[in-house]
This record gives structure tokens, sequence and C-alpha cells, in this order.
């Protein structure tokens, strides 16, 4: 029996692909909901595949997998999202992950996914590869501050950091970037917990030091 645990803390969505993997009759999927408790499963349970959504609220996807490979570098780790992770792929990559699959991706597409990453084999889509004989994209490139180089902000919380910057709301910050509140608040936690920081103005500050925010826009 291939054992893979699931983490995304959608449940419709992880209802779903529970049941699309498991009409394999070889596969049985364990799900979690909360990073830190999926955190403590991987580390208590014995998996051979996992499939983790990159924007889980606390501990993210990207950290999350930056975690386990430091117990055990042979942990198989797929990123399964539906958002666009090329500002993070080169960091993902960094962190050991088997390969990233779309949550578009069809019931074959996933089952193979899983097969290569048991075979050894990385599952990468063909305009993320072609990223790789580039520079890399992250932020720290533009930094002189090593000590700050795992530092590892998206583009949609960067955009979330400039308009805290602004002065915005959460409400304000909702309706602009059309997202709930509560997805704002997970975000802001998990940019707080990236940055080390308690507060917005904490965080503005730290942004500001780094370059993650212009200057420009500071109220």
């Amino acid at each position: 029996m291939i054992r893979i645990l699931l983490v995304d803390d959608h449940p419709s969505v992880c209802e779903g692909t529970k049941t699309m993997i498991e009409q394999d009759p070889d596969m049985e999927v364990t799900v979690s909901y909360h990073s830190p408790e999926a955190l403590e499963i991987a580390k208590s349970q014995e998996f051979d595949v996992m499939l983790f959504d990159l924007n889980i609220p606390v501990i993210s996807g990207l950290e999350l997998t930056k975690r386990l490979m430091g117990i055990n570098p042979d942990f198989r780790i797929l990123i399964y999202t539906g958002y666009e992770i090329s500002s993070n792929f080169n960091l993902l990559v960094e962190a050991g992950v088997s390969g990233i699959i779309s949550k578009t991706a069809s019931r074959e597409q996933l089952l193979n996914a899983i097969r290569c990453a048991l075979r050894g084999e990385a599952v990468i889509p063909v305009s993320l590869l072609r990223q790789l004989r580039r520079s890399e994209v992250r932020l720290s490139s533009v930094r002189n501050d090593k000590t700050m180089e795992d530092v590892s902000i998206n583009e949609r919380e960067q955009e979330i950091l400039q308009e805290v910057a602004g002065g915005s709301s959460n409400k304000d910050i909702a309706a602009k970037l059309l997202m709930s509140q509560r997805t704002v608040e997970y975000n802001l936690t998990r940019i707080f917990e990236k940055l080390g920081v308690r507060s917005r103005s904490e965080a503005i500050v730290e942004a500001k030091r780094l370059g993650l925010i212009h200057n420009g826009e500071f109220v």
C-alpha cells in the first residue's frame, strides 16, 4: 500500500483529492487541514509521498518542506497548488521538493506525479523548468544582507505588504486584491512569521529594510 499525506486547509479540496487518489486501490491518503498538525503527523508516521498546498496558513508549504527535509532528506514531497509559484520556484527546488503538480491536473496526471516521485523522478512544468536556466528568482537577489537569504515572500504577500505600508486596512486590502478578509489575515500571519515580527508597524520597518516594498508608497 502506498501511503500519502495530503495537507491543504480547504476541506473540500482535500476530500476531493483523497477520493480521486484512492480510486487507485494501491493508494491510501491521510488528510490534514492544519500545517502544525501535519508536521507532527509526518514526524510520527511513515508516508511514501506527501502532497502540500503551497499557501497553507501558519506554516507554508515551502516552510513545511524545509522543516521535514531537515529531518529526513529522503522524504518525497510534491507541491500541489492552484497558484502561480514562479517567484518561489527556485526556493522550492532548493528545499528539496520532488515535483510540482497543479490542482487543475487530471487524476491520471496526479497519479503519474505520485508514481514519478516514488521512482525518484521529478515532475516539473516545462515553463518552470526553463526558469532553472535563468538567475535565481528570489527576493534575496536584490539584498546584500545575507542573514536574511531564507526569507521567501511571494508576489501576493509582497502586494499585501505594500498595501499595509500604504495604510490600508485588512478590509481594504481584501477588496483591492479580490480575496476574503480571512485570507488576508492568514497571509499577514505568514508574513509576520517569515519576517520575524509581531505587528504591522514592525513588518513595514523590516520590509523596508529588506527592500520588499517601495519607499514612495509609505504614508
